[in-house]
């Protein structure tokens, strides 16, 4: 990839979400990212080479800049984390939806372990450090989903739920995984 290709990936993709706030993903053209970016069609394609991949990138994008997760080590942080990024959701809802396609998609890039997927691993082992590896990822997992734009978006379209309605739904799911897990270790 040139070095033209891996430059212009920030404005291309600051580019398509001015392009959301006007129409659908579906309907934003490469030709109209290249005009929007300044850069050549033919640079657009280098770096995008299909629209997964500039779904794939642009949800992640829109995920870190428009609408990130505030930090947490708590559970009463991550609930108040993901309360606010269920709100910024419902202001956005176009966005959300784009990251909730995204991240439905199979992997085309080369991007590591999400940072969320750490930052609870990290709170489940302040949380309950008896549990076991296999169990703190498994609850983790859970919880990230949970947590997630395709919760939201799910929530959204089948039951026309806001964000306070989702927020509880979330709450709810957290109160079952965390007892669920450290019962299950101490079981073991």
């Amino acid at each position: 990839m040139t070095d033209d290709a891996l430059n212009s990936a920030p404005s291309l993709l600051a580019g398509a979400a001015q392009l959301l706030r006007q129409r659908t993903f579906e309907d934003i053209t490469y030709s109209e990212l290249a005009e929007i970016a300044e850069v050549s069609e033919r640079t657009v394609y280098r770096r995008f080479p299909t629209r997964s991949h500039l779904l794939e990138a642009l949800a992640v994008w829109i995920e870190d800049e428009h609408l990130p997760l505030a930090p947490f080590h708590t559970v009463a942080e991550f609930r108040t984390a993901v309360h606010a990024r269920f709100r910024a959701y419902d202001a956005e809802p176009a966005f959300a939806f784009v990251a909730a396609r995204g991240a439905a998609l199979s992997p085309t890039g080369q991007r590591s372990a999400s940072s969320i997927t750490s930052a609870i691993v990290s709170m489940i082992a302040e949380t309950a450090p008896q549990l076991n590896q296999r169990d703190a990822l498994r609850a983790a997992a859970t919880m990230r989903s949970f947590a997630s734009a395709m919760f939201w978006a799910r929530m959204r379209t089948a039951f026309d739920a806001g964000a306070e309605t989702t927020s509880r739904m979330f709450d709810l799911a957290v109160d079952r995984v965390l007892p669920a897990a450290t019962g299950a270790a101490r079981a073991a």
